[in-house]
């Protein structure tokens, strides 16, 4: 199979969506730091370019963060390259572990939300390069993480605000506020 990449700008002017036609990962795995990404290959790789500053991998696609002082023009042909090169060489994005899959847990309420965020808000935030999770509901409000491009995006507050929030509002009533916990 030929792998194909391909780019597609996300609304956080520092993080690229670097696409594939392949599907990488079932999930998603964030690696902020260069010390994070120990236990995978493919991200190690790619922290080992000066310019990266993030990495982040959902389905088919790898969103990487560059730093302030680098250049998409300059910095992109170089990362699409290797991009094909380590898939084609079937890095692994995460070393096995015998980690199982967490099922959505919680009272009714928790699950409620964790299935709307999952079902409603992920696709649409991986659409952008990103990824959230749930954290946590009490007191009316829920507490989520936003990562990949999501992560400092200066569009992710609307997004939250008035996006996920109206939304969970919308479908359960007890839902009074959503904040984002900064990592």
């Amino acid at each position: 199979m030929t792998i194909n990449v391909y780019t597609e700008q996300t609304p956080n002017p520092a993080t690229m969506k670097f696409m594939v036609n392949k599907l990488l990962i079932n999930g998603s795995e964030d690696f902020a730091t260069k010390e994070s990404a120990e236990h995978s290959p493919f991200a190690k790789e790619l922290f080992k370019f000066n310019f990266v500053n993030g990495v982040f991998f959902a389905s088919n696609f790898v969103t990487i963060t560059k730093t302030e002082d680098a250049e998409w023009a300059d910095i992109e042909p170089l990362l699409k390259e290797f991009v094909k090169g380590a898939v084609e060489s079937e890095y692994k994005i995460k070393e096995e572990t015998n980690e199982v899959a967490a099922a959505f847990e919680g009272t009714d309420i928790e699950i409620k939300i964790q299935q709307i965020l999952h079902d409603y808000v992920r696709p649409a935030v991986e659409q952008d390069g990103g990824a959230i999770s749930y954290k946590s509901f009490e007191e009316g409000v829920v507490t989520v993480e936003l990562r990949g491009s999501c992560s400092g995006c200066p569009s992710s507050t609307i997004t939250l605000k008035s996006g996920i929030q109206n939304l969970l509002q919308r479908m359960v009533p007890e839902v009074k506020e959503v904040v984002s916990e900064a990592l």
